[in-house]
């Protein structure tokens, strides 16, 4: 897929984000809840996080080099990794021991009507992103569930903005139940235990995001539906078998495929030569980010038992 999509839903959350940011701070600064502040620092992360994956999309796009002879497109795998990072860290390990400090140290909120204003809005904005993440990355998940689309998209940013947003609206809630609970009861611990929540709920989310990260980073290879593709559409004219294949993404929209396929003997160079070239374009007829294909002719030897 282009980036078209994804860089829709990162402006859509970049936006919300920001927004909400000032308005926690604000709200904070009110009330002193830690809550408040916990999701304060969070939309702050979500904010730099869709700057990070901006500028991941735009690095990406340098032409090849020598030292690079493959371009820039891991740039998107490492940017969405650093944004899982930050996440972890400013997001989850912030909210942690803010909520761990004040249950140690309660503190009773203030205007704590603001609080509850504030994150109502931010739902609302919360939900707009969440919404239009889910718009976008339907046009491309097709019947794979959304946990199976998590795991195997090989597009990072609608995997990030789409657990990003869901943690924001959680969080929200949380924090909604932490400061409502505090209003209620008049014990500022149950604003304590919503931060905490919040800090867990961002850690989870954090480590999935950099255990999917970390594999595209590395490398991942096409998937089992692409992959039988290929072998198919590898299959035919004067190629007879697929003998061996290798294939990884080298980017998000750019598939790299190396094979050595079985040619009937006694072909004439001519012909082995046509024959590559009918499956090259076999391939990039149905797998469009196939763009570097790499075939070896050779003559199949079964193996000796």
């Amino acid at each position: 897929m282009s980036a078209g999509g994804s860089t829709k839903a990162i402006l859509a959350a970049l936006f919300a984000n920001a927004g909400i940011a000032a308005a926690k701070f604000a709200g904070f600064l009110v009330t002193g809840s830690s809550s408040m502040l916990a999701e304060s620092v969070h939309s702050v992360a979500d904010t730099s996080n869709q700057g990070l994956l901006l500028l991941g999309q735009k690095t990406s796009q340098r032409a090849a080099t020598k030292d690079h002879p493959f371009g820039y497109g891991r740039d998107r795998y490492f940017y969405s990794f650093i944004v899982a990072l930050m996440l972890f860290t400013l997001g989850s390990a912030f909210a942690l021991y803010e909520g761990i400090h004040k249950a140690m140290h309660p503190e009773k909120l203030t205007s704590a009507i603001v609080a509850v204003i504030i994150l109502v809005l931010a739902i609302g904005l919360e939900t707009y992103s969440f919404h239009t993440a889910i718009v976008e990355s339907r046009k491309v998940k097709g019947d794979a569930s959304w946990w199976g689309f998590i795991r195997q998209s090989r597009t990072p940013e609608l995997p990030v903005v789409l657990l990003e947003d869901a943690g924001a609206l959680f969080g929200l809630v949380l924090a909604l139940m932490g400061v409502g609970m505090t209003v209620i009861t008049g014990d500022p611990i149950w604003d304590a235990i919503g931060t905490i929540s919040i800090g867990v709920l961002l850690g989870v989310i954090a480590i999935i995001l950099i255990i999917e990260m970390k594999s595209l980073l590395i490398g991942e290879g096409a998937t089992a539906p692409e992959l039988s593709t290929i072998e198919a559409e590898l299959v035919g004219g004067k190629i007879d078998r697929v003998i061996h294949i290798r294939t990884q993404y080298v980017g998000p929209d750019e598939l790299l495929i190396a094979a050595k396929v079985g040619l009937a003997p006694g072909l004439p160079l001519e012909e082995v030569a046509q024959a590559i070239d009918q499956a090259e374009s076999r391939i990039r007829a149905s797998i469009p980010a196939a763009r570097l294909i790499y075939l070896e002719p050779d003559l199949y030897r079964a193996p000796v038992v």
